[in-house]
């Protein structure tokens, strides 16, 4: 059904039910999904198929996100401007995560778009609810992934940050501390050395969170140091 972003908040939550399916709830359920606002079971392919017909919507995003079902919400992220976005939109929005998915996907498709980005990774990074301290982790993961122009500065200066909070045992915000961590060190060679000496020194604490991050982390980039080295050997020796 077409639909575009000139439709009430009212005909998009239709179509949100429309969509719905009982067994992408159970699928939820698996992967530890239970947010405490309304969910329908949307898949994330055909919210964001929906979010395509929708476009860009500022005021639409800011309609579905106070609608307060899950679906809904992210959604909001996807057609939401990033340029029209505030630093007390962000806030409002991050206190009101109740699960990882919510929280990975403003990250993933809005907040790492927006000039706030940096500034919450360190605010964030330090505060103590579960998945606001999660979205700080979240956002360096993206910004890792997505970022093609920034110097390694930047990502250095996010590894003492790593490094401080990975004795944080919560599930949600130790994956994300890992994620970062790894996200990191798959930029480019000089980063991930750093990020594997962050590793080293993390596999020494007391703290068993934080040696599950540095052993899950090192296992996969020095796995990657030992791929590039073994591809550099044959492309030499052919």
């Amino acid at each position: 059904m077409a639909i575009t972003a000139s439709q009430p908040i009212a005909r998009v939550l239709d179509v949100l039910h429309a969509l719905a399916d009982p067994s992408v709830v159970a699928s939820m359920e698996h992967f530890a999904i239970r947010p405490t606002t309304i969910r329908l079971g949307v898949s994330i392919p055909k919210l964001r198929g929906l979010a395509r017909q929708l476009g860009h919507d500022h005021a639409l995003a800011e309609a579905l996100w106070q609608s307060g079902m899950h679906e809904a919400q992210i959604l909001a992220a996807l057609v939401d401007e990033p340029t029209l976005v505030t630093e007390e939109q962000m806030e409002r929005w991050a206190v009101g995560f109740d699960s990882w998915n919510i929280c990975d996907a403003c990250c993933q498709d809005l907040f790492r778009k927006t000039p706030y980005a940096g500034q919450k990774v360190r605010e964030w990074s330090a505060r103590p609810e579960q998945f606001v301290k999660r979205a700080a982790f979240a956002l360096i993961a993206e910004i890792a992934r997505h970022d093609k122009t920034s110097d390694d500065a930047v990502y250095l200066a996010y590894l003492p940050i790593i490094e401080r909070e990975a004795d944080d045992d919560r599930n949600f915000v130790k994956k994300a501390v890992n994620w970062a961590l790894r996200e990191i060190g798959k930029r480019n060679p000089n980063l991930r050395d750093a990020a594997i000496s962050t590793g080293l020194r993390l596999r020494e604490h007391q703290s068993a969170s934080a040696r599950w991050t540095a052993n899950n982390a090192l296992r996969e980039l020095r796995r990657d140091t030992d791929t590039r080295s073994r591809r550099t050997a044959s492309t030499r020796d052919s």
